[in-house]
């Protein structure tokens, strides 16, 4: 056995167990960091070739692994941009120099040109809606671009369809002829059933209101008539909306025991009654013995307005707010994963990139398969639990001081070898 083997043996516990108190110096700094992924050291033995009458020392390395798969604790904040997520996956972001990393640390805030940017200075990423939904590029970052959480611009949408949905009244009693909405004649004394009127708001390419007043008028059995005037041309005089200025869009329907059969008209296209370049889906209309209502009408479009803000859904869909108008979507936050997490290479501000051992990357959205879900207001916490750092600290010490008792023994009986030449 050789002395200086033992002492070299020493000499890397002591370094070994340097390193696991380095990881538990990092975790307990970062025991409030979000999103903070505990470090644990991992200790394997080195061999040296040995005889039967001469032991040969070896001595230990380290490993340092990362918790990255396990979840932290969800913390719940006031902030609306903020975000965690509940599962797996990790959010895609950039740094300022175009570097793609991924992370769990949510905590995110518009910046000076309303980009959402979190604590470290990391951009997040995510697929633009364009009207629709996104088409991930799963194994690469094509397509992803920062998302912005604030518009100054005014914008207005312009309305392309609407729908109406509801029941005519298949006992009401036929109307007179001369006394059809599409005559536009006064038509107070018209039974409510018999004639059912709403109205629709819509959007013009200037973001202007455009309310339209639609009549169904039953002109026979089985057979009604739809007629659709613009609301700003109602009467101004009497006890109605009639006469109107402008003439009414119209078309006649028949209707069976399953409902809607057939729409004709020069208007017409299918079930739908086209008003200005405005297509109205009327296929949700229904005749069945019951009172004449309307259950449900809607148009898209939106008036002219900023936005006020942002709202995220589960599934990252990220949503322009505005006082008046509904919400519309303008990204969808894209979520990453890898096959093995623990294994990702670990870079400054809590990101981390593909390793060789991690595997490829995958990209998705929160709520599919494979992917958790994205919650807002809320932060994930720091999986490091501090009882076991302080427990791992002294046991940290105690060996090291060990190892310097073996190295310090070493040194003692080199002292007595060196002492027997004297």
């Amino acid at each position: 056995m050789s002395i200086f083997g033992t002492m070299k043996t020493a000499v890397s516990g002591m370094n070994a167990q340097a390193n696991r108190l380095g990881t538990v110096g990092d975790n307990i700094a970062n025991s409030s960091t979000t999103a903070y992924k505990g470090a644990s050291t991992s200790f394997s033995s080195l061999v040296l070739p040995s005889t039967s009458g001469n032991y040969n020392s070896g001595g230990v390395e380290t490993k340092v692994r990362y918790s990255v798969s396990e979840q932290g604790a969800l913390q719940y904040t006031n902030s609306g941009s903020d975000l965690a997520i509940e599962g797996e996956g990790f959010f895609v972001v950039q740094d300022t120099a175009g570097n793609i990393f991924l992370t769990r640390a949510g905590s995110f805030v518009p910046d000076e040109e309303g980009y959402l940017v979190n604590a470290a200075g990391y951009m997040l990423l995510g697929y633009e809606a364009d009207g629709g939904v996104p088409t991930t590029v799963v194994n690469s970052y094509d397509g992803l671009v920062p998302v912005k959480a604030a518009n100054s611009a005014i914008t207005a949408v312009p309305t392309t369809n609407g729908s109406l949905t509801g029941n005519l009244n298949k006992s009401a009693d036929p109307v007179p002829a001369g006394s059809w909405a599409s005559d536009n004649q006064p038509t107070t004394d018209v039974d409510m059933d018999s004639m059912l009127k709403t109205s629709v708001t819509t959007y013009d390419e200037y973001g202007e209101s455009v309310t339209y007043d639609f009549y169904f008028t039953k002109t026979a059995d089985n057979s009604w008539e739809v007629a659709v005037y613009n609301a700003a041309d109602k009467s101004t005089t009497g006890s109605g909306s009639f006469p109107y200025s402008s003439g009414a869009v119209r078309a006649d329907m028949v209707f069976d025991s399953k409902g809607l059969v057939s729409m004709t008209g020069a208007a017409v296209n299918g079930k739908s009654l086209t008003v200005n370049g405005i297509s109205f889906d009327l296929s949700g209309m229904n005749q069945l013995s019951s009172k004449s209502l309307i259950t449900d009408g809607s148009a898209n479009g939106s008036p002219a307005e900023s936005m006020t803000g942002i709202d995220i859904d589960t599934d990252g869909t990220v949503y322009a707010t505005y006082a008046k108008s509904d919400p519309k979507a303008l990204y969808q936050i894209a979520l990453a994963t890898v096959q093995s997490p623990d294994n990702l290479a670990l870079f400054s501000g809590n990101v981390y990139k593909p390793s060789a051992d991690s595997g490829v990357v995958t990209i998705g959205f929160a709520g599919t398969t494979g992917f958790g879900e994205i919650r807002k207001g809320a932060l994930e916490g720091s999986n490091v639990d501090l009882a076991t750092q302080l427990t791992e600290m002294i046991e940290s010490q105690r060996s090291y001081t060990a190892n310097s008792k073996v190295f310090q023994t070493g040194s003692d009986l080199m002292d007595v070898l060196i002492n027997l030449a004297r």
